[in-house]
């Protein structure tokens, strides 16, 4: 008797691709018609699995965490967004402030709180496009190196990250 083994679950690059280009639609609609800042929210979730528990989770800390730093401010948010899709959350802000100021605190959030690495802020201005980090660019969640060059050169296993990133989720949850 023979026992077939299912395939392991995850995302195709063309779904990722597909869900990439439904984002950047959405962000446009939102930035054409409330013409104010778009904060954009993704996990950085490496190999084929995109939703799970543990993504999830760290998505409601991040969902949490992003509406803290708004509430904080106390900048006026005009819409929200929260989806859960196969290819992972993704959430949207659109916030009546200025972009550059937004951007420089959701890196600050991204560099400090203990899962800010695990998360892709991007703030996107309908006057000046993407803000971007500048010198501040990711680094790799592996060895510390820029995480473009990393990527673009495959240095990694993708089980390593998957495990890295698992174990920082992990930690999140357990602490006292």
């Amino acid at each position: 008797m023979s026992v077939d083994t299912p395939a392991p679950a995850g995302v195709s690059e063309e779904a990722l691709l597909a869900a990439k280009e439904q984002r950047a639609a959405r962000q446009a609609d939102w930035l054409s018609h409330y013409q104010q800042p778009v904060i954009s929210l993704t996990l950085v979730t490496p190999g084929a699995e995109k939703d799970s528990i543990r993504y999830r989770n760290m998505m409601g800390v991040a969902l949490q965490a992003c509406d803290q730093l708004l509430w904080k401010h106390r900048w006026k948010t005009r819409d929200r967004q929260v989806l859960w899709l196969p290819t992972g959350p993704e959430a949207l802000w659109c916030v009546e402030h200025s972009a550059s100021e937004i951007k420089a605190l959701c890196t600050e959030l991204e560099q400090t709180h203990p899962l800010g690495r695990l998360w892709h802020i991007e703030v996107i201005c309908p006057q000046q496009g993407l803000q971007t980090q500048g010198e501040n660019a990711r680094r790799c969640l592996l060895c510390d190196e820029p995480a473009p060059a990393c990527e673009s050169q495959h240095r990694h296993d993708a089980e390593q990250a998957v495990a890295r990133v698992e174990q920082m989720i992990d930690a999140w949850f357990a602490r006292d």
